[in-house]
């Protein structure tokens, strides 16, 4: 009798964190340099969570100037889209793993809020 090998996942608590709306405009990339895995991917112009990447470690949370990490069951409702934009961008935008200097008006961006429709998908 034949026994399948068990699957194997990176994700080790069933929980992810997840980037939203406050990162949109900002880009700050301290998160970046301090994730373990190097989880975080980089668009034109906010960072996401490869979800199944994330180990659920929180390192990154503390380091958001705009307090834009959440935990999945703490992510408010209003950005719960932004659970399906991690998974989706993250398998799109390439990986970034050290800090880069922020967007050029991420402190006039940082405090706006409904920035949603300012998300650039790029191509």
């Amino acid at each position: 009798m034949e026994v399948a090998a068990p699957s194997v996942t990176v994700h080790s608590s069933g929980m992810a964190f997840y980037v939203a709306e406050p990162c949109i405009k900002c880009k700050y990339t301290d998160c970046a340099e301090v994730c373990p895995v190097n989880c975080f991917y980089e668009g034109p112009n906010m960072l996401v969570i490869h979800p199944e990447e994330c180990i659920d470690c929180g390192a990154c949370v503390p380091v958001c100037p705009v307090s834009a990490i959440f935990a999945d069951g703490d992510l408010p409702a209003k950005w719960d889209e932004f659970r399906q934009l991690n998974t989706d961008l993250s398998k799109k935008w390439p990986r970034i793993e050290r800090k880069k200097d922020a967007l050029p008006d991420a402190d006039k961006w940082k405090d706006v809020a409904d920035k949603r429709g300012e998300l650039d998908l790029g191509s």
